[in-house]
């Protein structure tokens, strides 16, 4: 697995704030961008997935080896942005 270029900490938050931060980390992030998420959210596993799937980047795994569980994702040129305030719902709607 490719060296993080951002690191997102979600230690002990639930998904919807996860994926808060990670949106607001990532906003200005360049295509290609390798990103570390820590997740301790037991839904972490398929909200990250879909999360990703719904707004274009590339899911990479889980990141074996550390002591906290750990997500991949590398940033797609053109992926679709979600609400600020909704990370569940594509911006504009």
């Amino acid at each position: 697995m490719e060296p993080p270029d951002i690191t997102v900490d979600g230690t002990g938050l639930l998904c919807v704030t996860l994926l808060l931060r990670l949106r607001a980390r990532i906003a200005d992030a360049a295509p290609g961008t390798i990103v570390h998420v820590i997740a301790t959210d037991p839904a972490a596993p398929l909200d990250l997935p879909a999360w990703c799937h719904m707004t274009g980047h590339a899911y990479l795994g889980e990141v074996r080896g550390g002591d906290r569980p750990v997500y991949a994702l590398r940033i797609a040129a053109d992926a679709r942005t979600t609400r600020p305030d909704a990370p569940w719902h594509r911006a504009g709607n």
